[in-house]
């Protein structure tokens, strides 16, 4: 038995034999050629083919993992048109004279290096998607088939990495959980193993060419450990754990249909995060009370533009709609930080976590920030919506925002356009609201505190750096205190809280935040049953 520990992205526990995905590698040869016009026809042939196989790779993502998750694709597309791209590709082969799959694989080496060498983490995920699409332009040139997924048995999947083409193909009923040497926490590939509910580790330090299908294996997402050729003890514990596993679930079960309240008559809320319009069903399979983060800048993501305020509009009120009158609060723009787009031409910071983003943007570009208001008060009509503003840090920061959604009325009253001004709340997630937050409470109707941010900003550590996880302790007790005081903060003046950071679903300080007097907790769909089970055996 060979035991190796990486990163869980998912947790869970698989039983399986390995199935390893080597690829194969494209020993692309420069070839000189005496006819370029022939070899950029043969190029623009199987771009048009690519762009095919795109689409219907993006049909099949919006049937399994919804629109957001699907719109990878859409991206894929736009990077195989990108004139950037596509114009190295054809200087190589017309000032050079070689074949088009020297030419596409040399500029997507270079393209991939280029976002690999980039600080931000999104944008070095990037670098796998265009390995991802040169890959599949050299294949066309060659005229390979595609794998054919369907004929895959039950099994782990072991790759190097694993690119958002090659998961989508996969049939998910065959796939007991990924192992990746590679990837990180944003890749495509662990957004969909969270989406889909399968166990999932990254950073797994495997030499691939030792490795043979059919090889029973144990993936053990709790402990971020995978067992190659497990002895009979160790498959015995992993099958006991998945017995615990199938039994908790149905156990929970029994808690879809009722109301979170402890023993004593309590009643605590408890809602779901989302990041899309298509999540919508997770929410309401797993039984939230309502909708208490809905990342409005996955609508601004993977796209060359902003979208526009009717299309927000249709998104915010398709979520309303299909809530039917349960509440839903739709956080502002929240751009920057580990969270950018080119289009808005924010730049390079030092320090974007505590940079230029969230409401600083929208305050400085208010014409960004108008749109969003105008869809979010007209689509107000047609439910129970709340808006919520992210990274306040003053009380003059709350007035100007009443003040641009005071204009947004005043346009629509002249444009006889019908809308509702909803209940209004901050986000805390700074240690600078914590302390203003009797002053903020005045304000506004409601709280929700961001914990993930206000830990960092509490404990001056970053974190998206790995180095620092033996230090990074969101129990620690000053960000519970901080939690405590802004609670205090807010029913000093009637209003109520909530908690929509990764905190909110740690079931290991429910109990706690009970007892502060939290009036709400939204956390990821698959966490509300366990999170209302634990506040109804509280007394």
């Amino acid at each position: 038995m060979e035991k190796y520990i990486g990163k869980s992205v998912y947790k869970g526990i698989a039983i399986g034999p390995v199935h390893v995905l080597k690829k194969r590698d494209h020993l692309v040869k420069r070839i000189h050629v005496d006819h370029v016009e022939k070899e950029l026809e043969r190029l623009e042939k199987a771009k048009e083919q690519a762009i095919g196989q795109l689409g219907e790779l993006y049909e099949k993502a919006m049937q399994e993992v919804g629109e957001v998750n699907a719109a990878i694709f859409e991206v894929h597309q736009m990077m195989l048109e990108d004139d950037d791209y596509q114009d190295a590709i054809h200087n190589l082969i017309q000032n050079e004279e070689v074949n088009a799959e020297y030419a596409v694989a040399v500029t997507g080496d270079n393209f991939a290096e280029m976002f690999a060498n980039m600080d931000d983490e999104y944008m070095q995920a990037r670098s796998a998607d265009v390995r991802d699409i040169s890959n599949r332009l050299v294949r066309n040139l060659a005229g390979e088939e595609q794998m054919d997924w369907s004929k895959l048995e039950p099994s782990i999947i072991v790759a190097d990495d694993l690119t958002p083409s090659e998961t989508v193909q996969m049939d998910k009923n065959k796939i007991l959980a990924f192992v990746t040497v590679h990837g990180s926490t944003n890749s495509h590939t662990a957004i969909l193993a969270r989406m889909m509910n399968i166990p999932a580790l990254i950073g797994v330090p495997l030499e691939l060419e030792k490795l043979h299908n059919g090889t029973i294996a144990v993936v053990d997402g709790k402990k971020g450990a995978f067992f190659l050729d497990p002895d009979e003890n160790e498959i015995h514990l992993a099958e006991v754990q998945q017995l615990e596993e199938q039994e908790q679930k149905r156990l929970l079960e029994n808690y879809k249909g009722r109301e979170s309240v402890t023993k004593s008559g309590k009643k605590i809320h408890v809602f779901a995060n989302i990041g899309s319009v298509s999540d919508v069903a997770y929410v309401l399979e797993n039984d939230a009370e309502g909708i208490g983060l809905f990342r409005s800048e996955f609508l601004y993501l993977g796209r060359s533009g902003l979208p526009d305020e009717n299309e927000q509009f249709n998104a915010y009120r398709q979520v309303l709609q299909m809530m039917a009158g349960k509440k839903v609060v739709i956080r502002t723009l929240d751009i920057g930080a580990d969270k950018n787009v080119d289009y808005l031409g924010l730049g390079q910071e030092d320090n974007p976590a505590m940079g230029y983003r969230a409401i600083r943007i929208c305050l400085e570009q208010p014409d960004i920030f108008k749109t969003q208001l105008r869809a979010l008060l007209r689509a107000a009509k047609y439910g129970n919506l709340a808006i919520m503003y992210p990274m306040i840090i003053s009380v003059e920061e709350v007035k100007s925002i009443g003040e641009i959604v005071k204009e947004v009325a005043r346009e629509l009253d002249e444009e006889k356009v019908p809308y509702t001004i909803p209940e209004q709340g901050v986000m805390v997630e700074t240690p600078a609201a914590v302390m203003m937050s009797e002053e903020l409470a005045e304000l506004v109707d409601f709280f929700s505190i961001g914990t993930n941010d206000l830990t960092q900003y509490t404990l001056a550590i970053d974190r998206q750096n790995s180095k620092l996880d033996r230090f990074y302790n969101p129990h620690h007790e000053a960000v519970l205190r901080m939690i405590q005081k802004t609670i205090d903060g807010a029913h000093k003046h009637g209003k109520w809280v909530g908690i929509c950071g990764e905190l909110g679903a740690d079931t290991a300080l429910t109990e706690r935040f009970v007892q502060m007097g939290i009036d709400e907790l939204s956390v990821a769909p698959s966490m509300v049953l366990p999170v209302r089970s634990k506040i109804c055996e509280m007394e």
